[in-house]
């Protein structure tokens, strides 16, 4: 099957049963429960748009093996072009949710492409590197979601904390068959965990750099005692007037529990192989890649929080005081630096040895450890832009009461009416100051981990030496005059 719609990508998550748990019960219809539903439904808006005609040579591409149009987020960039295409059509989707869907399909497929592309680089002598070549070819064939989990349960954070081998709580392999590995313990963070076709599972490293922790694999949702727990849902309500993100975007997060999960050799593309697990981001590139996919949706969801404060501007017309147009300056700033660093990356893209146009990390880099400081800024400045606008949200039901003349009157704005203009003010509050918005607030800070992690990371790989050379030249320049 190529590239599916909406209709063909529910009736298939219809079809799964995996064991999924929320507020203490098992969940038997994902599709229809008022958890999913939202976030499914969203999800099977991008598959439409991804099929409609007017949109196929964006969104898709000619399989290089079945010859059908697959999803360009599968497709191997090989040319400067391709990563522009990249980019666009990853930011047509983010544009049906203003960035808001953080696991939107092409996030994990850009991951699966980089490491499916990469697949030599996981042969050993057990020959499994073409599994990882199977699986990426097997998703781009039949357009299959993945989900994913890259973090260990965080019970002691201490560096001097190691767990109990009996007892394990971080998921490792526990025995190994003729069938394949065995893995029992817990992984957290699976964003939308249970809803997908499959989950690819990563080696964490760090401490738990150890034989039972070095794997890498990719199993179906459906697996037998695999098992996905749910926190709270944020979709309160199915309404798009009283939340107008979280009814249509929560994405749900899950603890994926493997007890005793049997993963079968065919599913596995790296085991117990410490030099391949550690050159893994570096020969695979999935990182960088990882890095362009997010930054081109983060550069949408900036435009639309600054779409969003210049309409609540509008609507109580403040835009004549200038601390407020600094502040909307403040978010145009940052969305101009965000699509220049963005931009730089594929415009100083190389070749590397598999024939692969990979972008420039260092300006994804610099990207990534800047919109986590960023986004808080943004949702303080809209909070500031809002003020006690944000907290007098009446309910749509509200306004199909008696008390609708009250509000007509008391809520309007100085360019919309009282309905339109708290329909907007409900929209900023979701994204500030709702269960749904905090999440994404919490979720954007630590989207790629650590930042402290990440600015250490950057200055111990970023090149130095031209700029030290520069500065090298001036002390020399000075010395000699005098």
């Amino acid at each position: 099957m190529p590239a599916i719609n909406g209709q063909d990508f529910l009736e298939r998550i219809h079809q799964l049963q995996p064991e999924i748990w929320l507020d203490g019960k098992k969940i038997t219809d994902i599709c229809n429960h008022e958890a999913f539903k939202g976030i499914l439904t969203s999800k099977a808006a991008l598959f439409d748009f991804q099929t409609n005609k007017k949109n196929l040579d964006l969104m898709t591409y000619v399989s290089p093996v079945s010859g059908e149009r697959v999803g360009t987020s599968f497709m191997q960039p090989k040319t400067k072009e391709d990563l522009e295409k990249r980019r666009l059509s990853t930011q047509a989707w983010a544009k049906l949710s203003g960035g808001m869907m953080g696991r939107s399909p092409d996030y994990m497929n850009s991951c699966l492409m980089a490491l499916g592309t990469a697949w030599d680089h996981f042969q050993d002598s057990r020959l499994i590197g073409k599994h990882i070549l199977q699986m990426y070819e097997r998703a781009r064939e039949n357009d299959l979601t993945l989900a994913h989990t890259f973090v260990n349960p965080q019970v002691n954070r201490s560096m001097l904390y190691f767990e109990d081998e009996e007892h394990p709580i971080s998921a490792k392999v526990v025995k190994e068959t003729s069938d394949g590995i065995i893995i029992k313990g817990a992984r957290l963070l699976a964003t939308q965990g249970g809803i997908t076709d499959e989950l690819l599972v990563l080696p964490i490293g760090g401490k738990y750099i150890g034989e039972s922790f070095i794997y890498a694999f990719s199993i179906p949702s459906t697996t037998p005692n695999l098992r996905f727990i749910c926190r709270e849902s944020f979709r309160y309500r199915s309404s798009a007037f009283d939340h107008p993100l979280g009814a249509r975007f929560e994405e749900m997060d899950t603890i994926v529990v493997f007890d005793n999960v049997l993963v079968p050799w065919e599913r596995v593309f790296l085991y117990n192989d410490y030099s391949i697990s550690m050159e893994l981001a570096s020969e695979t590139r999935y990182f960088t890649f990882l890095l362009h996919q997010a930054t081109a949706r983060q550069v949408v969801k900036t435009e639309f929080l600054l779409g969003l404060a210049q309409l609540i501007v509008d609507s109580i017309d403040i835009g004549s005081y200038t601390h407020v147009q600094g502040k909307v300056s403040e978010i145009i700033t940052a969305l101009e630096t965000l699509k220049a660093l963005l931009l730089s990356s594929e415009m100083n893209a190389k070749h590397d040895k598999r024939g692969r146009m990979v972008p420039d990390v260092n300006p994804l880099s610099a990207a990534i450890t800047t919109f986590p400081r960023l986004y808080p800024r943004f949702i303080e400045i809209l909070e500031t832009l809002g003020a006690s606008g944000l907290i007098s949200i009446p309910t749509e039901k509200d306004f199909e009461s008696p008390i609708r003349g009250d509000l007509d009157h008391y809520l309007q704005g100085a360019s919309c009416d009282a309905k339109d203009r708290t329909q907007l003010f409900r929209l900023a509050w979701d994204v500030c100051l709702s269960a749904f918005g905090g999440r994404q607030k919490q979720y954007e800070r630590f989207f790629f981990g650590d930042p402290i992690r990440l600015e250490s990371g950057l200055y111990n790989s970023y090149s130095k030496e031209s700029a030290v050379n520069l500065a090298k030249s001036l002390l020399n320049s000075n010395l000699k005059k005098e």
